[in-house]
């Protein structure tokens, strides 16, 4: 069109410079300029062609046209940020504009005659340029010089080019490629890379030489973003830079244009484009280089490297004629994968892979096993695949990479390390890497993670010695780079517990294991945080050099650790860190600097432990103040740790030789410790903080000596430690009672002092009371005036005095005091003080106003409250410890003086005890409480509320469900991460479901009642976010009601049937995870299956929160009841009847669903309870609920649940005989219902001989049996004649073996039809699926009565029937539950039959289904199938070919004997796109799946009305194997285009004239069954890398090449 327009111009004007001067005239619109562009072009071309029309004048007309009108306007443009002339101008116009006046300018230079006008502009243009104008102008500038710049003559203008090369390169690579959004800058970078760039390359010489030095200085490429202009030039300049043999140089044939092959520089360039592009266009660039640099050498030939390689390894790139072949080889494969991996498909990629392998069997050399070929290039490949989008693609890079030296030998290089600590461990910082692989058991442990502990160890092993430290040093270094999730941390830390014994790490590698540690802490998952503390524990134990770091050193670190977590006394990994000291105790560095004492370290743990002691006992002496703060709790954990490993390690020392024993070793560490704790009650010049550190130490050493593994029972050590705290009692005690009571604590810092003594205080107690509480004790003496001076400071501070801070802080103290002894009363009722009857303690107690916020206190003076200033500011949380403590004080008489409890406020006119005598008021002010205190202050609240509303929901019920609801809000609101979740909602579920609140309110059904099954309802939905919330309320019910139901009167388990519900909803628990959250459970269980070997599974206590704890606390409660208890029985029963009529609607809200959905887990769930709930049924009962269970049969089921609907009839028929007669009823139900269920009744009988043990009669049941199945022997469907078979066999060994004469007429046809299926020839889909319904569990191995048992319900049978291992309960969880016991009269244990040993097998029992049984896949038998119904009594007349020859007839056109089957394909644009094709090429027919399609859009949008043009013919999928069938006694040859192993090459397959073409899925392609139907496959021949066309491409190519071929037969056949 240009050119037609520009010679239509020229041939109206004689006279060209006419032209010109008046498209320079008027106002610069942008098809004016390209207009004027288009005739400049042309009159360019003739004065090449040497015929131009008035030549003479042109160059002159060409220099007017460029000053006069192309000049100004391009400065205009250049000038104006908007737009050029016209300021309005849009900008897509204004870049019309300007692209077509500088491609008429560049018309111009050339039509000048002369370089002085190229040069002008060039030198103009680049002045702008570098001047660093507004953005639009340099854009217009770098417009100027990419189309002037090739008219400068290579060596008069050289130092021009060479400018503008630099700033061109300047301006490419000076952008910040790194941003998302491109700006005006931005595209004049793209510009100048794209366009200036490469038109200056082309023109060689300096140009060229500039652009190369502009691209090889700026170096690297510092980050993805910039990488794509450097290619982008590069690409463009490939012909200069990688230039062919004979390829012209250049104007000056003794210039040497660069190289690009030997430049270090450009392969990185090129690699990183490779490996890091985030665009597709800027890798197939680099692929496009490397291509090109291969073709060139190889086409060259001569020997070419890119300079020394770095180090010893190879070059980046090199050729050698004499490797030519392994070159061309190695190159080829890689560009090959790189190329595959741009697909980002698996199933794509994954049969390119072995190549990869391939690629480092040419990398290194046999000879000498060195690097042939750069280890950076297959870094690229893996980096590749780590960044993908993919997860499944970036796994597999993950799992090849670790799987490099398990088979291959590879040389050390230092890429391979830097790849795993850069790019490698970033990948592996994705938790979704970590799953399963399919078909591998829960708890197996993460195929990746094991890899990754094998890959270490053997990396490590390989690497040198002088190597080695500095990588393990900078792989932990990594992991304290980023937050890992729990995780990939934790395989991490194993992959690196794992690696051998060395000296690897100093002081900088323990801290950095440190720093890892510390990440640890931030997940929540306790467990998993657990395991891997201990992982990193092993790791410093393996890796650090001992002669590196000290004693000091390493306690610091074992700080790190949290020993309720992983370093727990007793556990294997304390032992093994005792071990570690024990051997390496005389190995350990010295400090360099010396200690307070003035002597350097010793490396001796014992004497280091001493001093360490002695250290911390003694104060500094600016720590003497008696105002001075708490000291930190950290320093009295390090040395409570410190002294037990020295002393457990003492204690490995005497079992191999006559050392000092562990009491005197222990008494020498707490020497200093002993003698201050017996002078705190006698010296009132110790230090404060001197008496703070003992205690605290006291306290940390005998909690960390409690935290083991074994029991502290047992434990010398423990023994101990407690015989020196008794000793110490009577001091200890008379200190606390002093500091308590004598007004010494006055300031708010000093509450953490109070906190302190009461925890010591109880921690003797307890200590007491293990070896036996007496009468007269130090603590027995203390405990009494404790409480009374308590009192006496309560009543003095209510006299009316002013509430300074210290009256008030005491007033905080004594209350806590008094809560500390009541909390001990409570537990330990030897401990009571008093007698039983109120005293004047209780009466002041009870009488105290409840949620009494104390007052704000007055500074003393302005020293004192200054420095309490910051604490007084959170007086607030003072305050609720008050309130918090005069609750547990409440709680404590509540339950004490239960008795005494009215039922209403007026059953007590003079109440000596208000709080307690006056219930409805205390549970008002409990309500206040709830909204006053923090929620982790509201446990006593709960505990009293548990005392209070039994009694008052009777006369106060509305109070009552207040109280209930405010609890709630409380609980709810909480997040389970919190600690203190689980004790609240734990004393929630004790308060609100105890046994007498559910009774009451049930009783009176009143709003409480509602309200606790509102609560309960709501706890179970709470369940699917809070894993473990419905086990805490199960769990307790379940106890209670045992308790209450082994009394005589059960009146517990009589209400208890108001609450069925709750058993109901626990014995169908369980949510479906998601894949993060299957994920964690997956790993948690992996860990908990190392046992003892992980020490977090012996310190972290298991709290069975796993949903199966749900279940299993249900069905552990029903196996405790018996049907000889009548509130048993009816309990039990209405709870089946619940249970089939969930059943049941669930079959009606969705009658299809898939295996392993909700409703396929809800359904089996009902059949299992029913199953371990059937031994209490009784014949009555069964009466009521038999039809629902025969109706169940009938219903279109997943195998898992037939099996256990086929047991369960099988079981009652076992028992109760007399249902025999409504089973025989079953076979004479209708056809509609039979058609999805008859396959389920026959299998029962398949186990005849079970159901009539108890029978004394059998040959009448075997007579009706027989009758049965025969008739069902000669069903049209393969898979009922399977099963009626299957059944027959049984019947007729049944029969034989009781020798029932009236059945001899049947013997020889009987026989002969077993003896034929038996022997039937060949091996064909008929023979093997008879032998798998043999050998499957269900009708060879499972036995209905002798299988009976837990773990076939829960554990075997869906193992067997292909649930997903979500559902797998093993029996083990049963044991291991101890919070409901077990009844021995149960059956626990493996059944007697080896059916636990069986493997799922590749048969799954469905009923007749969309497929037919003669399938051999195993995908073909677990899909939800249906009756086939014949196609012909349904679809087209019989004779087909009538039909179609009538109806082409009709519309007058010639047609061939092809018919097109797309039943199978799912998609409208596919089959619109077929019919098509098919109206086209003259197809008689297209057989679709349903003609409904054909009103689809989607479907007339590209069939374009082609359907009113061709027969088309509806055959569902489960009607085309009849259908093929017919179709091949007419004649015709079926043919299917699939790829198989036996598929015949389209170019080489002849097409008969009656041809069928079956099309394949879009996804699947042709099913196995229908394969098998084919008389022969044809494939498409492929030269790419994809594996399969799109459908209708393939139906078009197979129905054009028939069309072909019969065209061709034609003509001959005329000829």
């Amino acid at each position: 069109m240009e050119r037609v327009l520009a010679e239509t111009l020229l041939s109206q004007s004689r006279d060209p410079r006419v032209l010109l001067r008046a498209l320079c005239r008027g106002e610069a619109s942008a098809e004016r300029v390209e207009t004027l562009r288009f005739v400049l072009q042309r009159l360019e071309d003739e004065e090449e062609r040497g015929g131009g029309a008035g030549a003479g004048a042109l160059p002159e007309a060409a220099r007017e046209v460029a000053a006069g009108y192309l000049v100004p306007l391009l400065r205009g443009l250049r000038g104006r940020p908007a737009g050029g002339p016209d300021p309005d101008l849009p900008a897509r116009d204004r870049r019309r504009v300007l692209r077509a006046a500088t491609a008429a300018l560049r018309s111009c230079a050339r039509l000048a005659g002369g370089p002085q006008l190229a040069a002008a502009l060039a030198e103009e243009a680049l002045r702008d340029l570098v001047a660093g104008g507004p953005a639009p102008g340099a854009e217009a500038a770098v417009e100027v010089l990419a189309a002037v710049g090739p008219c400068l003559r290579p060596r008069e203008d050289g130092p021009l080019l060479e400018r503008v090369a630099q700033a061109a390169v300047a301006l490419a690579l000076g952008a910040d490629g790194d941003r998302d959004e491109a700006g005006p800058a931005e595209d004049a970078a793209a510009l100048a890379a794209g366009r200036l760039l490469p038109a200056l390359g082309q023109c060689g010489g300096a140009a060229l030489r500039a652009v190369w030095a502009g691209l090889v200085a700026a170096g690297a490429p510092s980050g993805p973003g910039r990488v794509g202009p450097q290619l982008l030039v590069l690409s463009a300049l490939a012909e200069r830079l990688l230039p062919e043999p004979g390829a012209d140089r250049g104007p000056r044939a003794g210039e040497e244009d660069p190289d690009a092959r030997r430049c270090g520089r450009f392969w990185r360039t090129v690699q990183a484009g490779l490996a890091r592009a985030p665009d597709a266009l800027t890798r197939k660039r680099a692929r496009y280089l490397l291509q090109r640099a291969v073709e060139v050498s190889a086409e060259r030939g001569a020997p070419c490297a890119c300079g020394p390689g770095e180090g010893t390894g190879p070059s980046l790139f090199w050729w050698s004629e004499k490797k030519k072949d392994e070159l061309l080889k190695f190159w080829e494969n890689y560009i090959l994968i790189m190329e595959t991996l741009e697909g980002n498909q698996i199933h794509v990629i994954k049969p390119v892979l072995p190549k990869l392998n391939s690629l480092f069997e040419y990398a290194v050399s046999e000879e000498n096993g060195c690097w042939l070929f750069h280890p950076s290039w297959h870094m690229c490949i893996y980096k590749r695949m780590f960044e993908s989008e993919n997860k499944i693609l970036t796994k597999e890079g993950v799992m090849h990479f670790l799987e490099l030296y398990e088979t291959k030998s590879l040389p050390f290089a230092p890429e391979f390390s830097e790849f795993i600590i850069g790019p490698l461990m970033d990948a592996l910082s994705e938790s979704s890497l970590y799953s399963r692989s399919p078909g591998q058991l829960i708890g197996s442990g993460s195929p990746l993670g094991l890899k990754l502990q094998k890959f270490l160890v053997t990396y490590v092993s390989l690497l040198p010695e002088e190597i080695k430290s500095s990588f393990l040093l900078k792989f932990i270094q990594k992991m304290t780079s980023r937050h890992w999730c729990a995780i990939p941390i934790l395989f991490l830390s194993k992959a690196l517990a794992n690696v051998p014994r060395c000296k690897a790490l100093g002081i900088e590698g323990l801290l950095a294991l440190r720093d890892v540690l510390q990440r640890t802490m931030i997940t929540h998952q306790i467990l998993l945080r657990g395991a891997a503390q201990c992982c990193l524990l092993q790791t410093a134990m393996n890796l650090v050099d001992v002669e590196k770091v000290t004693l000091s050193d390493v306690s610091t670190f074992l700080m790190s650790l949290r020993q309720e977590e992983s370093l727990g006394r007793g556990t294997s990994l304390w032992t093994e860190l005792c071990d570690w000291l024990r051997v390496n105790e005389s190995c350990f560095g010295r400090a360099s600097a010396c200690n307070p004492t003035g002597l350097p370290e010793t490396p001796s743990l014992n004497a280091y432990v001493k001093n360490l002691v002695q250290e911390y006992i003694t104060s500094p002496a600016w720590e003497t103040g008696e105002d001075c703060f708490m000291p930190d709790w950290s320093e009295a954990k390090l040395v409570a740790t410190m002294v037990l490993l020295a002393v457990d390690v003492e204690g490995m020392k005497t079992q191999y030789s006559e050392k000092r024993r562990t009491q005197n070793v222990l008494r020498i560490f707490l020497d200093p410790l002993l003698d201050s704790l017996l002078k705190l009650g006698t010296n009132a010049y110790m230090p404060l903080l001197r008496a703070d550190r003992c205690l605290q130490l006291l306290l940390k050493l005998l909690h960390t000596c409690m935290l083991t593994g074994s029991g502290a029972r047992d434990d010398e050590v423990f023994t101990l430690l407690q015989s020196f705290a008794m000793s110490a009692t009577e001091s200890i005690s008379d200190f606390i009672l002093r500091r308590l009571t004598m007004n010494e604590l006055s300031s708010v810092s000093d509450l953490d002092r109070c906190h302190l003594y009461l925890m010591v205080l109880t921690e003797l107690i307890n200590i007491h009371l293990k070896v036996g509480w007496k009468r007269g004790n130090p603590i027995w003496r203390v405990l009494s005036p404790l409480k009374n001076a308590s009192i006496r400071h309560l009543q003095e501070m209510d006299s009316g005095q002013e509430p300074t801070l210290a009256r008030q802080i005491q007033r905080v103290i004594s209350m806590a005091a008094l809560a500390t002894v009541c909390e001990a009363v409570d537990q330990k009722p030897e401990l009571q003080l008093d007698s039983l009857e109120p005293g004047p303690a209780e009466r002041f107690l009870a009488s105290l106003p409840l949620n009494h916020a104390l007052q704000k206190p007055h500074p003393e003076d302005h020293s004192s409250f200054s420095e309490d200033s910051a604490a007084s500011q959170g007086w607030g949380k003072v305050v609720a410890q008050y309130i918090h403590d005069q609750w547990v004080c409440l709680s404590f008489l509540l339950r004490k003086y239960h008795t005494l409890i009215p039922s209403s406020e007026g059953d007590v006119p003079d109440a000596v005890l208000p709080a307690v005598q006056m219930p409805a008021r205390t549970l008002q002010s409990a309500l206040g409480a709830l909204t006053v205190l923090p929620s982790d202050q509201v446990l006593p609240v709960f505990h009293c509320m548990k005392v209070l509303v039994p009694k008052l929901l009777t006369s106060c019920e509305s109070l009552c469900v207040e109280s209930i609801d405010m609890a709630w809000k409380i609980i709810s609101a909480l997040s389970n991460t919190q600690l203190i979740f689980w004790s609240n909602l734990k004393a929630f579920v004790q308060f609100v479901f105890d046994t007498k609140v559910l009774t009451i309110a049930a009783k009176i059904k009143g709003q409480a009642y509602f309200k606790i099954k509102e609560i309960m309802y709501k706890m179970i939905e709470m369940s699917a976010i809070k894993t473990g919330v419905f086990n805490t309320l199960i769990s307790y019910c379940c106890r209670s009601w045992i308790v209450s139901a082994s009394d005589v009167s059960q009146v517990s388990l009589s209400s208890a049937k108001n609450y069925s519900e709750l058993i109901l909803e626990a014995c169908l628990f369980g949510t479906v995870f998601r894949r993060d959250q299957r994920l964690i459970q997956d790993v948690q269980t992996y860990i908990e299956n190392l046992g003892h070997d992980c020490a977090a599974n012996t310190v972290i206590e298991n709290t069975k929160r796993e949903d199966h704890y749900v279940r299993i606390c249900a069905v552990k409660f029903l196996c405790l009841l018996h049907g000889s208890n009548m509130s048993h029985k009816l309990f039990m029963e209405d709870l089946a009847i619940k249970l089939l009529d969930k059943d049941e609607s669930v079959s009606k809200s969705r009658t299809r669903y898939y295996v392993n959905s909700q409703q396929h887990r809800l359904k089996n769930r009902v059949w299992q309870t029913l199953l371990v709930l059937f031994p209490s049924f009784d014949q009555n009962f069964l009466n009521r609920i038999i039809d629902k269970i025969f109706q169940a049969g009938f219903i279109n089921n997943q195998a898992s649940i037939k099996y256990f609907i086929e047991w369960i009839i099988i079981l009652i028929l076992h028992k109760f005989p007399q249902f025999l007669l409504k089973f025989w009823d079953c076979f004479s139900y209708g056809e509609e219902n039979l058609k999805t269920s008859i396959c389920t009744f026959l299998s029962i009988l398949s186990h005849l001989d079970i159901i009539t043990q108890n029978i004394p009669e059998k040959k009448p049941v075997l007579k009706q049996a027989l009758v049965t199945v025969l008739q069902w022997c000669f069903s049209h469907n393969f898979s009922i004649r399977l099963y009626a078979l299957a059944a027959l066999k049984k019947v007729w060994s049944m029969c034989k073996a009781l020798r029932v004469d009236e059945l001899e007429a049947l013997t020889s046809v009987i026989e002969s039809s077993l003896n034929q299926v038996e022997n039937m020839p060949g091996t064909g889909n008929a023979k093997k699926n008879w032998q798998r319904i043999q050998e499957h569990f269900f009708f060879a191995s499972f036995h209905p009565v002798r299988d009976y048992c837990l773990e076939t319900i829960f554990y075997i049978l869906p193992r067997l029937s292909g649930l997903v291992e979500d559902e797998w309960i093993a029996i083990g969880k049963f044991t291991r539950f101890t919070d409901i016991p077990s009844d021995a009269g149960f059956q626990w244990y493996l059944s007697p039959t080896h059916l636990c040993e069986l493997k799922p097998g590749d048969w799954t029992q469905q009923d007749v289904g969309s497929h037919s049984g003669e399938a051999d896949s195993q995908s073909e038998w677990t899909d939800v199938q249906k009756k086939i119904i014949p196609w012909k009594n349904n679809a087209p007349d019989l004779d087909l070919e009538l039909v179609f020859q009538d109806r082409v007839a009709k519309l007058g056109k010639s047609i061939s004997r092809l018919i097109v089957v797309a039943s199978l394909i799912d998609k409208p644009t596919n089959l619109g796109g077929l019919c098509r094709t098919c109206e086209v090429f003259g197809a008689s027919a297209l057989v679709l799946g349903s003609l409904q399609c054909v009103g689809d859009k989607q479907f007339q949008g590209l069939s374009v009305s082609a359907e009113q043009w061709l027969p088309l013919v509806e055959v569902k999928p489960p009607q085309l194997i009849d259908f093929l069938q017919q179709k091949k006694t007419e004649g015709y040859t079926v043919i299917g285009v699939e790829q198989t192993a036996k598929s015949v090459d389209l170019t080489q397959y002849s097409f008969p004239e009656r041809s069928l073409l079956l099309l394949g899925n879009e996804r699947e392609g042709i099913p196995a069954n229908l394969i098998q139907q084919l008389d022969v496959c044809v494939e498409i021949p492929q030269q790419g890398i994809i594996r399969s066309l799109n459908v209708h491409v393939s139906g078009a190519l197979l129905i054009w090449e028939y069309t072909r071929q019969q065209l061709l037969r034609h003509g001959d056949a005329e000829s």
